[in-house]
């Protein structure tokens, strides 16, 4: 499976169903979040999507980047659960770094993936707060003078 990278303004009406269908399986289904998934960053122009799709085009892991408040941003990272357990998030997260990696960039971490995070050079940056009605940690990762 190979990773695609789509600008907001490139994506076709398939796509975005597929985003919108992972994100809602396993926030709102799986893991029962309290607030809407649409906030209207999907569509900016400096929001870019990343995923993993199996060969029928569904995709098993999917994360969006954009930049708010002068810093790189990540979010809405999700796996299908019967897709986890396979390095698919860890292979989105290397192809952010591998791009963005000279930027600073920030994550709202659920916190219990805090260490996992840090394997990838985030560190805590604040109190844990409430998001969707779950437990998570802000994180950045410093910008580096190449990316990894």
């Amino acid at each position: 499976m190979s990773i695609t990278v789509r600008p907001a303004a490139e994506l076709t009406a398939r796509e975005v169903y597929e985003i919108w269908r992972i994100r809602d399986v396993v926030f709102a289904v799986e893991q029962q979040c309290d607030e809407p998934d649409v906030d209207g960053i999907d569509l900016r122009d400096d929001c870019v999507h990343l995923w993993i799709a199996d060969d029928d085009g569904i995709i098993q892991s999917y994360l969006r980047t954009y930049v708010a408040d002068g810093h790189r941003k990540i979010g809405r990272v999700a796996t299908l659960k019967e897709s986890r357990g396979q390095g698919l998030s860890g292979s989105l997260l290397r192809e952010v770094l591998d791009r963005w990696g000279t930027e600073e960039i920030h994550i709202g971490a659920q916190a219990y993936l805090e260490d996992w995070y840090g394997t990838f050079g985030f560190v805590t940056s604040g109190p844990h707060y409430l998001d969707a009605g779950i437990d998570h940690i802000p994180m950045v990762r410093q910008a580096s003078a190449q990316s990894q």
